[in-house]
């Protein structure tokens, strides 16, 4: 019996050469799982298509989302954070702080810009979940009291984008002192009659809902967004019952009072354009 040894390669056909595709050229929605190419899909504002899932997205996103032709002036870049605690638990703040910020690219969870959407003069506050939860510290409530103060000099309406996941623990005190004072100087604008916008996204949380995110002259919602002070789970397991369903979403918001509007992001600039146009 003999036997038949192969001693060259097969012939390779076009299908059977492993095609390549480039990182970052599809995104896949969480949600629904469907794919759509990346440009796509941030042409889109970052909204699934297929089933309206509004991705996470930063102040660098929103900012180039509202602003005319993206273009804005970023004001207060060099407030940064300290550690006046030298909090430690499970590793030291201002470790966490470094790695944070080369992490993210950031100086802090807030950013401040001002510049023109639709050809009306705003200044926005946006908040950066991907830094420290979009926790509220110190240099979160001093870039909103500056932002305040510098909308109340130069009589410009202001917007608050609010991601966050509460007070920063690290700076115990002195971050939940910034409730205060933001209250206060929002308190101080309105005296003046200058617009306060509030725009909630996913997810809105702890201090910043017990203050600067709830007190809008017009508070705005992004679809699906967790909205409240304490989450689903603590409230749950403090009151012993069930939620009702779609508890702290921004339709349930809606329905009870909660939050003036809910606006899909493909059409936040739009509509942000009409109202500040009116409110002018």
């Amino acid at each position: 019996m003999s036997w038949f040894k192969r001693v060259k390669e097969g012939i390779i056909t076009p299908t059977d050469e492993k095609k390549s595709v480039p990182d970052g050229l599809w995104h896949k929605c969480p949600r629904c799982k469907k794919a759509v190419v990346a440009k796509d899909h941030e042409a889109n504002c970052y909204v699934c298509p297929s089933c309206n899932y509004h991705d996470k997205i930063g102040s660098a996103e929103y900012f180039s989302l509202l602003f005319d032709d993206g273009e804005f002036t970023e004001l207060f870049a060099n407030i940064k954070p300290t550690d006046p605690l030298s909090f430690l638990d499970t590793k030291d703040y201002k470790s966490r702080l470094i790695e944070s910020q080369k992490k993210s690219g950031l100086t802090d969870a807030m950013r401040v810009g001002v510049g023109k959407v639709e050809e009306m003069p705003l200044v926005v506050a946006c908040m950066d979940f991907n830094f420290i939860g979009g926790s509220m510290g110190s240099v979160v409530g001093e870039k909103i009291a500056r932002a305040i103060d510098y909308a109340r000099e130069n009589r410009i309406p202001v917007m608050v984008i609010s991601k966050s996941g509460g007070a920063r623990m690290m700076e115990a005190a002195f971050s939940l002192m910034q409730m205060a004072k933001t209250s206060a100087k929002l308190a101080l604008l309105a005296k003046e009659g200058i617009p306060y916008i509030s725009l909630l996204t996913d997810p809105t949380t702890g201090g910043v809902t017990a203050s600067f995110a709830m007190l809008g002259d017009f508070n705005i919602a992004e679809p699906e967004a967790l909205i409240g002070f304490a989450g689903p789970r603590v409230i749950r397991e403090t009151i012993g019952k069930d939620l009702p369903k779609g508890f702290q979403s921004s339709e349930f918001l809606l329905e009870h009072g909660f939050v003036d509007m809910i606006v899909n992001r493909t059409e936040l600039k739009s509509r942000l354009g009409k109202l500040l146009k009116m409110l002018a």
